[in-house]
């Protein structure tokens, strides 16, 4: 089995949930506070001791089915592989906050000035269609707020490679209407319909959806 680290910063419930994955499968590391989404990926690369890595974010509550035992063909091993997630407050299920499975060397390669950071480690990517768990990111106002606009931001500015257009339009359409009677669900909304706008403008810096005080300065100004 490859190993698997948990990446947390300051999210809500990552020492809760950092205690399920870890009761579950011991052998789990957690890379924790390295500021910098590429940074904390290429620290949890560096930490690991096997050719892939396993990425779980902080916010994912991991199904019970999920064994992490997948191993991919010889010619997939350089390949970035992603998991399928379920929204909990819109109800999407698609790659956003999925599992990960990351070739260690390219990860610790990988190009940081791209703002997507799955997309920047490999050109080779496997979508999975198994749900690997539930993207509990509708914790509390900001944390609600700052996953949709930097999810929508992304998904607006066609960013992401390989992006089917209609798809895309789709998913942000349920982003920015379904979900308002959800935990915290006025703020994904809230959220939402802020990063769409951001995603949609000229000459915006796509690179400051992975600056954190600077999210919570256009969430103030948003709410």
């Amino acid at each position: 089995m490859y190993d698997i680290s948990f990446i947390s910063y300051n999210e809500v419930e990552a020492d809760k949930n950092w205690k399920i994955l870890e009761d579950k499968f011991p052998y789990a590391k957690r890379t924790h506070g390295i500021k910098g989404i590429h940074q904390a990926h290429i620290e949890a690369a560096k930490n690991a001791f096997t050719p892939m890595v396993w990425i779980v974010d902080a916010d994912a509550h991991v199904v019970d089915t999920f064994d992490f035992s997948y191993v991919p063909n010889r010619i997939d091993r350089d390949a970035v592989h992603v998991w399928r997630s379920q929204n909990p407050v819109n109800g999407l299920i698609y790659g956003y906050g999925g599992l990960k499975l990351f070739p260690r060397n390219a990860t610790i390669k990988m190009d940081t000035s791209k703002p997507d950071m799955t997309t920047s480690i490999s050109d080779k990517f496997v979508l999975m269609e198994e749900v690997s768990n539930i993207t509990a990111f509708n914790v509390d106002e900001f944390s609600t707020w700052r996953s949709a606009f930097r999810e929508c931001t992304k998904l607006a500015s066609k960013i992401i490679d390989r992006q089917n257009e209609e798809e895309t339009n789709e998913r942000l359409k349920i982003w920015t209407t379904v979900g308002g009677d959800a935990p915290f669900g006025e703020y994904a909304i809230k959220g939402a319909i802020a990063g769409r706008k951001y995603g949609l403008s000229n000459g915006v810096d796509l690179g400051l959806i992975n600056n954190y005080k600077w999210l919570k300065e256009q969430f103030d100004a948003d709410v």
